[in-house]
């Protein structure tokens, strides 16, 4: 049984009520994530879009809690960060 996963304190994105199923678009791999490891991963994929589309705007802070994200990721769900993230 997994343990109970929370966001951490430095996370100020929105937490889901709800987890769902993400595709890797590269590989077609799918993973079912809690609503907890969904929250993170979202905010993964944001920042990533933020830092190719609008580099100008990303600050060592956004850069700072997407390194953090990946971590905290990395592991609390090892297995779908190897095949979504990694």
């Amino acid at each position: 049984m997994k343990k109970q996963q929370e966001l951490p304190k430095w996370f100020k994105g929105s937490c889901y009520d709800e987890g769902s199923t993400v595709r890797n678009p590269f590989s077609g791999e799918e993973y079912e994530l809690t609503n907890v490891e969904l929250s993170m991963y979202d905010f993964i994929i944001g920042s990533q879009l933020v830092f190719e589309r609008a580099p100008k705007r990303a600050n060592q802070e956004m850069i700072r809690d997407f390194q953090k994200g990946l971590d905290w990721f990395r592991k609390n769900n090892s297995r779908a960060y190897m095949a979504l993230l990694d």
